[in-house]
Formats: structure tokens, C-alpha cells, sequence
């Protein structure tokens, strides 16, 4: 009986319509995401948005414009786990943050439905389309550009490869020239351990390295007999 005391149809339609916009926005968010072949695809975003929204409008029924901010700062932290869900990491790669990104964005396009904003949520679905597909021939551009050493924060390794017996003194001597040449090591990894030979990676604590200077160090460790190859790597910072 409380359930048909407390019954109204005009709030019943604002709650429908607050509903109603974020499934809209969200379908068009989510397209875009299925269109790509994405994790979180139509359904996911759709559902994000239009759980966002019912929650904000639910605390606004609730509570009002107090209730409403209440809910919507829990929906903020809540919706990393779902986040968090969909990233992925393979080795030094991390997929499915632009995906997680957008189901972030998804949920906030809810709350500003459920919080009587519509015209607030279409624009942001505007700009979460924009940042998703007018902005990729930039992101294309620049990753076929090749990787600048001088201006790319990066990731340096020199890696040793020498004989499980002398490994020690070879790693002495890798510490010794970097520190010679003036490059700090964040630590010296292990890549491969086996009878015959035993691979050492020493990670250079800078983002920026000459790549003269790290070729000095590699001509004077390759010098020692005890050393069967030695080269430096970079790749782009994790």
C-alpha cells in the first residue's frame, strides 16, 4: 500500500525521460564502441548510462538536489571497478583503457540525466564521440611517426648476455660503466637463466639517454671476454 501512496505519474515521467535520454545518449556511445569491435560494447554502455542515471534520479527522489550529489560521488568511484574490469595487460602492453575511459564518460552522461540535465548529457556524448573517433587520424599520425629518443620519455635497457658462471663479475662491470657514463640503474633484470648463458638487462633510471654515450658503454662491456654480446634497447615508458 505504501508503494500506492507514494505513487505519482509526474514524477514517474520525469524519472521515464531521465531513463529515456541516458539509453539514447548511451546507444550512441556504444555504437561507436561495437562499431569498433570494443569490450564494452552497445549493451555495456547503454546499461552503464542508464544504471547512472536511475541512480542519480532515484537519489534525487529520495533526497533531492543533496541526495542526488550524494549518489552521483558514489557512481564516480563505483564505476572504476567496472573499469577496471576491461583493462587488460599483456606483458608491458596495457589494452582497454580508452574503453574503460569511455564507460567512465558512459556513467557520467547518466548522471546528468538522472539529474535533470539532458542538454548537459548531449553534449557530453558529443565530445566522448569526438574524443573517439575524430581524434584517431591524429593518434595515427603520431604513432607512425618514429620514436624520437631525444623528446620521447622512454624506457633504457642495456642488455648483457654472458656465461651462468661469470654472471657476477659481468653485472659488476655492467653497474661499473653506467656509472662511469653517468646513468643511474633503476635495477638489472634477469630475462633468461640456462646452463649455457644467462641474459642481464640493466634498467636505466632516466627517461632520455644519448645514444652516443649508451653506445660507448656497449663497445667497452663487449671489450671483455667474459661477455658474449651486448647491446641497448628503448622502448616507450610504461
Amino acid at each position: 500500500m505504501r508503494a500506492l501512496a507514494s505513487f505519482d505519474l509526474h514524477s514517474l515521467g520525469d524519472t521515464a525521460l531521465a531513463l529515456a535520454v541516458a539509453f539514447v545518449l548511451g546507444t550512441a556511445i556504444g555504437f561507436e564502441r561495437q562499431y569498433r569491435q570494443r569490450t564494452a560494447g552497445l549493451r555495456t554502455n547503454v546499461l552503464v548510462a542508464v544504471g547512472a542515471a536511475a541512480f542519480a534520479e532515484l537519489g534525487n527522489r529520495l533526497l533531492g538536489g543533496e541526495g542526488a550529489a550524494r549518489i552521483i560521488s558514489y557512481i564516480v568511484s563505483g564505476i572504476g571497478f567496472l573499469g577496471a574490469g576491461v583493462i587488460m595487460k599483456e606483458g608491458t602492453n596495457v589494452r582497454g583503457l580508452n574503453t574503460a575511459a569511455t564507460l567512465w564518460c558512459s556513467a557520467a552522461v547518466g548522471a546528468f540525466s538522472g539529474a535533470a540535465l539532458p542538454g548537459e548529457a548531449a553534449v557530453l556524448t558529443i565530445f566522448v564521440l569526438a574524443g573517439n573517433t575524430l581524434l584517431r587520424p591524429l593518434v595515427n599520425y603520431i604513432n607512425r611517426k618514429p620514436m624520437d629518443e631525444r623528446v620521447t620519455e622512454a624506457t633504457y635497457r642495456v642488455h648483457v648476455v654472458c656465461a651462468p658462471a661469470v654472471a657476477a663479475d659481468v653485472r659488476d662491470r655492467l653497474f661499473a660503466e653506467l656509472e662511469r657514463a653517468n646513468y643511474p640503474i633503476r635495477e638489472i633484470e634477469v630475462l633468461s637463466d640456462s646452463e649455457d648463458q644467462v641474459e642481464l638487462a640493466a634498467v636505466l633510471v632516466p627517461s632520455t639517454a644519448d645514444s652516443l654515450e649508451l653506445d660507448a658503454v656497449v663497445t667497452a662491456l663487449e671489450a671483455g671476454e667474459d661477455v658474449e654480446s651486448c647491446a641497448w634497447t628503448v622502448s616507450t615508458a610504461d
